[in-house]
């Protein structure tokens, strides 16, 4: 019996089962590398061998390590499960739901954890501060291992902070500040180092980019990133194209990475063909090893062993599926991460807000006129055809625009439900809804323009200069 699985097998999901398989992977490697004697080595891999053969008889496909059952990925070629018409990558995002992504759905394809009210108050307990309102309204909904951190930072044991930017424009918009407010204020709280990366690398190879320019719009999105009001002292914000040359940590961390992932995984992962450049297959690696203390040796004093959590929006996760199965195998910690829905274009929750259709898009240049012009005209409504139906029926705040938006940038718990309630009841008309809005937004915008202003090319050099920051490790 000793060397059977567990007999519950059958009662197991696909990926209930992969994450078994990868379990027992991670199990027989640490024996093999503890010099464990043979005949337990022997009864660990016996188990592997079942528990892969469990695995091809229930899903019909191979174990691959990184890469969970393909009827439980989003991310596949292009392509998702005919039932479920929500298509999640790292650059499209598309439902044909009005409410938008059905994110319990998503977090049981990624096999990731709900943020639950007792991890919430769990943070709070741990930094003694109110939870950021990202957290009480389920904008960061999903996490992996966000306890463990937790672990470590009652223990006294620090971690780091790793977000990013793919700068493929000259000015970012307003959902681009949903990652870079709520890393601001884990930051404060936890009293931790931040490295955001700019991916000038990735923007050359996926648009039509040359190095130069992308590198221009990585130095200009940085100044709209210290905008949100980053300590200089304790944040490092880099350019791939820039810090690759500079730090061999980060080129061998990138290095271990492709060694140990192979096409056919990136492929599968992120839907790669065979036409793709090369460049491509081999970017999420630079994407994977911020994730290890070591990629920054001048921060870190050369330690290994500090883990980081990475704050991103949901579509990233693939990258971070991928590093924290890489993670065991060259000898670093797995990142945790904290998951974001998606910040809506203005024509509706059915994808995200993108750059490259501006009536989709609040930018952070655009002028009080503008963002009036824009919500007005294009916010997608969830009040009726009619005044008087609307009276009588009420708005849906579930499809409502202006009202999601809120849901991101109005603090005030005690307004926004009152909002719902009059919207919900018929008493307060799309119009007014809309004006709170811009009434919400102008100013927020104004104020980070302000902000910019004050940013100069020597205070983006500073940042952007890899050094020790006010912490010893």
């Amino acid at each position: 019996m000793a060397d059977s699985p567990n007999c519950d097998l059958k009662s197991l999901s696909p990926l209930q089962l992969f994450e078994r398989v990868t379990e027992q992977g991670e199990k027989v490697r640490a024996l093999k590398a503890g010099k464990a004697p043979k005949d337990e080595i022997d009864a660990a891999v016996r188990t592997l061998l079942s528990l892969k053969l469990s695995y091809k008889t229930t899903t019909g496909q191979d174990y691959q390590a990184g890469l969970p059952p393909r009827d439980l990925l989003l991310i596949n070629n292009g392509t998702a499960k005919e039932e479920d018409e929500d298509f999640v990558d790292p650059w499209t995002v598309q439902t044909s739901n009005a409410k938008g992504v059905d994110y319990d759905k998503l977090i049981v394809r990624f096999g990731s954890s709900k943020i639950d009210t007792d991890l919430i108050n769990r943070i709070e307990r741990a930094t003694g501060q109110k939870p950021h309102h990202f957290l009480r309204r389920g904008i960061f909904f999903s996490h992996r291992d966000m306890d463990q951190i937790l672990n470590g930072y009652e223990n006294k044991k620090s971690f780091y902070l790793y977000t990013g930017r793919g700068p493929s424009s000259q000015a970012m918009h307003v959902g681009h500040l949903i990652p870079f407010l709520f890393t601001k204020w884990l930051q404060e709280v936890f009293n931790v180092p931040l490295v955001i990366q700019l991916t000038d690398d990735e923007k050359y190879l996926w648009k039509d980019l040359t190095t130069e320019k992308a590198y221009e719009y990585a130095k200009e999105n940085a100044k709209d990133i210290i905008a949100c009001g980053f300590d200089i002292n304790k944040t490092f914000i880099f350019s791939d194209l820039d810090y690759l040359g500079s730090s061999t940590g980060f080129y061998k961390n990138i290095l271990k990475v492709q060694k140990h992932v192979t096409f056919n995984q990136v492929k599968g992962i992120f839907g790669f063909t065979d036409s793709d450049c090369i460049g491509k297959i081999s970017f999420p690696a630079v994407q994977a090893a911020p994730s290890f203390s070591s990629s920054f040796p001048q921060i870190f004093n050369g330690k290994e062993n500090i883990q980081c959590l990475v704050p991103c929006a949901i579509d990233q996760d693939p990258y971070f599926r991928m590093t924290r199965d890489v993670a065991p195998r060259i000898g670093q910690p797995k990142p945790a991460l904290l998951h974001s829905v998606f910040f809506p274009a203005l024509q509706g929750a059915q994808t995200k807000m993108s750059a490259s259709d501006p009536n989709s898009v609040i930018f952070l240049t655009d002028t009080p006129k503008q963002i009036k012009t824009k919500i007005n005209k294009h916010a997608f409504s969830g009040g009726r055809d009619t005044i008087e139906e609307h009276r009588k029926y009420g708005g849906n705040c579930d499809v409502d625009v202006s009202f999601m938006y809120l849901t991101f940038f109005l603090e005030d718990d005690d307004r926004l439900e009152q909002l719902k309630q009059a919207y919900t009841s018929g008493e307060l008309l799309t119009g007014e809804l809309k004006k709170v809005l811009i009434e919400t937004l102008q100013p927020l915008i104004a104020a980070h323009q302000e902000r910019r202003k004050q940013v100069t090319d020597d205070m983006v050099k500073q940042f952007m200069t890899p050094r020790k920051l006010a912490f010893d490790f």
